[in-house]
């Protein structure tokens, strides 16, 4: 029997969605709330039917640190969910990608592209008023905005990921091109969920560094086994367009190394970050069972 198995996964990604969206439809003005246009882009993109993973992660992550879900962690789960989908709505834009996201029409095609920009600035905007008012201690919130401020910017963070993900289209990837890619586009904000949410548990500094570690090594396995799902899946198994970085020439993992080793990398990576949760115990297991999931999923 798998980690993932042992742990009910499916219900453990269940309960952390529904904790998020719960959090999000509060905290999200309604869509009839002046000016209208904005707020209903904003929910359009927020309610697209996301998995909530990084909220998930987070949640788990505390979970590995004192035994249980904490009370308010719903809205760090919802700030990150903001962070992220901010950023599927600009990389969605024509400048930068595609039409189609989790299966629907992306912001830009139903509100046009002023008010998904718009929209984008505003869920990145609220996203920290939410941090500035975490249920933690003052200093466990300014850490967790320091942290997450660097992971969305541009030196190793998120931003910074994207401009090396454009600047290496139409060009020969390099194993190290890809990798500065994925660690910082997609890998920064995942890590830096693993980690906000320990520390809004409490984590010790050590607890903190170990799982820095593990968020390091699932958030880039969670990126390589993106980049295998582009190559195999459908757009309707995948939601998006499918096939879009190999006629783009984009920097991917079985650009470098083939599928075979891309898949075989995601799974040593996720074996790695395991042996970083060692000390947490069996307080860990929801979430290994997350990051298993991670690499065994097919959307």
């Amino acid at each position: 029997m798998s980690i993932a198995e042992k742990a009910d996964v499916k219900s453990i990604i269940r309960e952390g969605a529904e904790l998020t969206d719960e959090a999000l439809e509060v905290l999200i003005p309604g869509a009839s709330t002046v000016p209208a246009s904005i707020h209903g882009a904003m929910r359009h993109s927020v309610f697209a039917g996301g998995k909530r993973l990084r909220p998930v992660l987070a949640i788990q992550s505390a979970v590995a640190v004192v035994g249980s879900i904490p009370s308010g962690i719903a809205n760090l789960g919802a700030a990150l969910e903001m962070l992220h989908t901010y950023s599927l709505i600009h990389d969605d834009l024509p400048a930068l990608d595609d039409d189609l996201r989790r299966g629907k029409p992306t912001c830009h095609v139903a509100f046009g592209e002023a008010i998904a920009i718009l929209a984008g600035d505003a869920l990145q905007t609220q996203a920290y008023e939410v941090l500035a008012n975490l249920n933690c201690p003052p200093a466990a919130t300014v850490e967790i905005i320091r942290l997450i401020a660097q992971a969305t910017g541009t030196v190793d963070g998120m931003i910074g990921g994207q401009v090396l993900d454009l600047e290496g289209e139409r060009q020969r990837p390099t194993p190290a091109l890809v990798e500065a890619i994925h660690r910082a586009k997609t890998g920064a904000l995942i890590r830096v969920s693993v980690v906000a949410g320990g520390i809004f548990a409490g984590a010790t500094p050590e607890q903190a560094a170990r799982l820095d570690i593990f968020g390091r090594k699932a958030g880039l396995a969670f990126q390589i086994i993106d980049d295998v799902l582009d190559v195999t899946q459908d757009t309707e198994q995948l939601g998006k367009t499918a096939g879009k970085d190999l006629t783009s020439d984009k920097a991917t993992w079985p650009a470098v190394f083939g599928l075979e080793k891309s898949r075989k990398d995601a799974d040593r990576l996720i074996d790695e970050a395991f042996k970083a949760l060692d000390p947490f115990g069996a307080n860990a297991e929801g979430l290994k069972a997350v990051a298993r999931y991670l690499v065994e999923r097919k959307s």
